[in-house]
């Protein structure tokens, strides 16, 4: 196993050195665009990939990027499908940072004739 499949591997998002102190008391709104998502059709194994948008207002915690990103591409080897990783990453965020809001949309490239898109935002759950 390479260094970065081994960082990967045994990564954790529960761990609290993922997330930071937010600094700032008023609303700000934090984007972050992951243009490489993967993961694999549970049915087929053929790999999906996807845009993911994150968009929030943190409250008192915000995301250590490489922490982002390795909780992303932990989901690369996962047959899973596309509802239910943008729903499980969603979750996962949400939970661990407690924002003011949350969305994230889940652009998926089309396949098979077929673009999903999956968007959840906290405003209307």
């Amino acid at each position: 196993m390479r260094y970065g499949e081994k960082e990967i591997h045994d990564f954790d998002i529960e761990a609290e050195e993922n997330f930071w102190p937010n600094e700032h008391e008023k609303s700000y709104t934090i984007e972050i665009e992951l243009p490489e998502f993967m993961c694999k059709c549970p049915r087929s194994g053929y790999p999906d990939f996807a845009k993911l948008h994150l968009s929030y207002i943190p409250e008192n915690k915000v995301i250590e990027l490489k922490a982002l990103k390795l909780y992303i591409n932990s989901f690369m080897d996962r047959y899973i499908s596309h509802e239910n990783a943008a729903n499980e990453i969603f979750d996962t965020l949400y939970r661990k940072l407690e924002p003011r809001w949350m969305k994230l949309v889940a652009d998926f490239n089309p396949r098979g004739n077929v673009h999903t898109v999956i968007t959840i935002d906290s405003d209307r759950i």
